[in-house]
């Protein structure tokens, strides 16, 4: 069977997206208002601005409606603003003109940092250990520990998770920033909570695939 996977194209690398989900086989579709959920298998969030993201969604409609098919069991990936799109708390949320906070889509336990990598001049590539790839069906053996090459750009990180969240990668903490005490600590940069898939880096910026395919194995049940 083949996938209608949708992308919400309010704001971000949209069409980066959709060629990572081609490529793999499924029907990438462009959704921007509500009625275009229907018949989806699942939903990519893109990376972007978190804030006109949410913004936009309200405006249009389709922030509620995602919360609602979340809360029913719709498989939905975020990268990098996805992350904080899908993320229950942002532990910093920007505010507007009338101070009201930014808002999220939720569903994943955990708390999400916003910008927490730096400006844009402090976006970098790394490779990471990604856990569950081996599970994938295009994985040669001798390869399923390759690790996965990241693109942080203006990046989030998640500071904590609940017991119900899986952890699938984490930077090593020579990556990371300074704290405020001096210190740099690893961070989590990839979780899983049920159907839900969520990386605060872009694989489809430098052509990794595995994290859609992923995806794709999760929504059919085989991952």
């Amino acid at each position: 069977m083949v996938l209608q996977i949708g992308v919400l194209a309010l704001q971000g690398d949209v069409n980066e997206h959709r060629r990572a989900l081609e490529s793999l086989g499924a029907v990438a579709q462009p959704v921007k208002v509500a009625d275009e959920l229907a018949g989806l298998d699942g939903l990519v969030i893109p990376g972007g601005e978190s804030t006109v993201i949410d913004k936009l969604a309200r405006f249009s409609g389709l922030d509620g409606v995602i919360r609602a098919k979340i809360a029913q069991g719709f498989p939905v990936y975020g990268s990098c603003a996805g992350m904080i799109m899908l993320a229950d708390t942002i532990a910093d949320p920007a505010t507007n003109l009338k101070g009201d906070p930014q808002q999220s889509f939720g569903g994943i336990d955990m708390v999400v940092k916003r910008n927490a990598f730096g400006r844009q001049i402090d976006s970098f590539e790394v490779d990471l250990d990604f856990k569950g790839l081996d599970v994938l069906p295009s994985q040669d053996p001798d390869q399923a520990a390759k690790p996965v090459r990241a693109a942080f750009i203006r990046a989030p990180w998640v500071s904590s998770v609940g017991e119900r969240v899986e952890v699938l990668a984490t930077i090593p903490a020579g990556n990371t920033p300074l704290g405020g005490d001096g210190v740099r600590l690893a961070r989590i940069v990839a979780v899983r909570s049920g159907k839900l898939l969520a990386t605060s880096f872009h694989p489809e910026v430098g052509g990794e695939r595995r994290i859609h395919e992923l995806f794709i194995q999760m929504i059919r049940g085989d991952a």
